[in-house]
């Protein structure tokens, strides 16, 4: 990554370069990153191409916006890189009610070296910690999002819970960014798609959590307290975007047949 580049990216996230590619660093450089880059999906509805590999950053950095994990995890990947650490890009399968569902390598996550371990960091599922976890640990680790656990499935095989319950599966064995191209081409094409089947767009706040959904239903987090709200007019709908999310979009996405509740969970 060219240091220009670099520079925009942290300034994008109100992040201060790191002295050196230490945990400390990489606590800062996470917490920025979601405190800053939605999860969300909007190109999927407005008919836009998804790039995985370095052009991703003109999306993130330059034009202000988010992704979904094939989008902000590897760009976080490029930033990360370019400050001195060590990066592996590992893939991950979702826990749905009914199971592990969906493609193969149907999440991508990252591992990151960091004061002599690795750490799961993941700033591109909705429900992911706030800051790194701890790959060798198979204790409870607090963080600000909830308690987070990893478990042995087997194999090199993790899976990672949320306050007692599954999110995904995640196998120690680095692939490259490329290796997911199958999988973007489903989720872009697949009737069972769940970035098809939803549209949203969702921020964590210090305290809690914003989520805009089919343009219209609003809600937010905010420490114990929860609203939500429906828009009633485009206008609204563009507002919306710009306060809550920073995204200044010339025309709006279009609205999933199947409704504002289905696919993914971003809460």
């Amino acid at each position: 990554m060219q240091d220009g580049i670099m520079d925009a990216y942290l300034a994008r996230i109100g992040a201060t370069r790191p002295e050196r590619p230490d945990l400390k660093g990489l606590r800062h450089l996470m917490e920025r990153h979601l405190l800053s880059v939605p999860f969300e999906n909007l190109d999927y509805h407005l008919g836009e191409e998804i790039f995985m590999d370095e052009r991703v950053l003109e999306k993130i950095v330059t034009k202000n916006r988010g992704g979904g994990c094939y989008e902000v995890n590897p760009a976080l990947s490029f930033l990360l890189t370019s400050l001195g650490y060590e990066v592996d890009i590992l893939p991950g399968w979702v826990h749905r009610p009914g199971g592990l569902l969906g493609p193969f390598q149907g999440h991508l996550a990252l591992r990151v070296k960091a004061d002599g371990g690795d750490r799961l960091v993941d700033v591109g599922f909705g429900r992911n910690s706030r800051f790194p976890l701890d790959l060798s640990s198979r204790e409870t680790q607090q963080d600000p999002h909830g308690e987070y656990r990893i478990h042995d499935a087997g194999d090199g095989v993790v899976d990672v819970y949320l306050n007692g319950r599954p999110l995904y599966r995640v196998a120690d064995r680095p692939v490259r960014i490329e290796d997911f191209a199958p999988t973007l081409w489903w989720y872009r094409t697949s009737p069972d798609s769940s970035f098809l089947q939803a549209l949203f767009c969702s921020i964590r706040t210090p305290d809690g959590l914003v989520t805009l959904k089919g343009n219209t239903q609003i809600s937010s987090v905010a420490g114990q307290e929860r609203a939500k709200r429906t828009l009633g007019s485009e206008e609204e709908s563009f507002e919306a975007y710009r306060t809550y999310f920073g995204i200044d979009l010339e025309k709006l996405p279009e609205e999933p047949a199947g409704g504002v509740t289905a696919g993914v969970r971003t809460e």
